[in-house]
């Protein structure tokens, strides 16, 4: 019963969404989905993972590690990685406690040549800001 409970809520994710609604969030874009993994560790945790690659080479990856709280998907951890084709950084979104000065710790932005303080981000907001840098990247 717990194992169909949990599998309901992810099943509910937006990681599903994308899977389920791929061709509406990137309307216009050339890209497929990569890879796509879902792996339960007990019976209210489980971590999610998405590899969105553009025809022009470049990658958003996309890693959650969720919880099932009182009937609530809680966020643990986050990863939402962008790159280019010849796999530098663009930008990559995270919760990793590493920059404790950092204000909104743990949640910050690396950039190519800094790293931000940014207020937890949304997964939505991730794909457009992808979707944008890789459309400019076309032309």
């Amino acid at each position: 019963m717990w194992l169909s409970s949990l599998k309901s809520l992810v099943d509910s994710t937006l990681f599903r969404l994308i899977l389920q609604q791929g061709f509406a969030l990137f309307a216009g874009f050339r890209c497929y989905i990569e890879r796509y993994e879902e792996e339960i560790l007990v019976s209210n945790r489980a971590n999610m993972w998405i590899r969105i690659r553009f025809l022009n080479g470049y990658l958003l990856e996309l890693n959650e590690a969720i919880v099932v709280e009182a009937g609530c998907i809680r966020r643990l951890g986050y990863r939402y990685h962008f790159q280019d084709k010849q796999n530098n950084l663009i930008f990559r979104y995270d919760n990793t406690p590493h920059f404790p000065a950092l204000n909104n710790f743990p949640h910050h932005k690396h950039l190519p040549d800094e790293i931000v303080a940014i207020e937890e981000p949304s997964l939505l907001k991730i794909i457009d800001e992808a979707k944008l840098l890789a459309q400019q990247a076309m032309h």
